[in-house]
């Protein structure tokens, strides 16, 4: 499996032709305590950069963005009753969704996570 990183603090890991998608724990400690995650349809086409989630906190709302095209096979429905596993687990129980990969090509534009810890200390 492989894990990267967008600019806007998203993270995918995927395995075969199937991408987990969550924030990452910076973005998590940036927004402060979770109290709502609107998760896309399963089922839906997705286009990369495009808003596709919401995660409501306590101080902010902030969009979520999917980092790869395809569509959507999973939606974390936990979260429903637990939107504050993102705080406590961002990098695995608390992911929001699955996509199945429309162009594994696209995976090129992003970090991997060297690249993104460094991103990350420069902020």
């Amino acid at each position: 499996m492989s894990r990267f990183f967008t600019n806007d603090h998203e993270w995918i890991e995927v395995s075969g032709e199937v991408g987990t998608v969550g924030i990452t724990d910076y973005a998590q400690g940036q927004l402060g305590d979770i109290t709502f995650v609107e998760l896309p349809e399963v089922g839906s086409t997705v286009r990369k950069g495009a808003s596709v989630s919401v995660v409501d906190s306590v101080k902010a709302a902030s969009d979520v963005y999917t980092p790869v095209s395809g569509e959507v096979v999973e939606i974390n429905e936990a979260l429903g009753d637990a939107p504050e596993t993102v705080n406590g687990d961002a990098d695995g129980a608390g992911w929001l969704f699955k996509v199945a990969l429309s162009d594994r090509g696209e995976l090129d534009a992003l970090m991997d996570e060297a690249a993104y810890s460094a991103y990350i200390a420069g902020l």
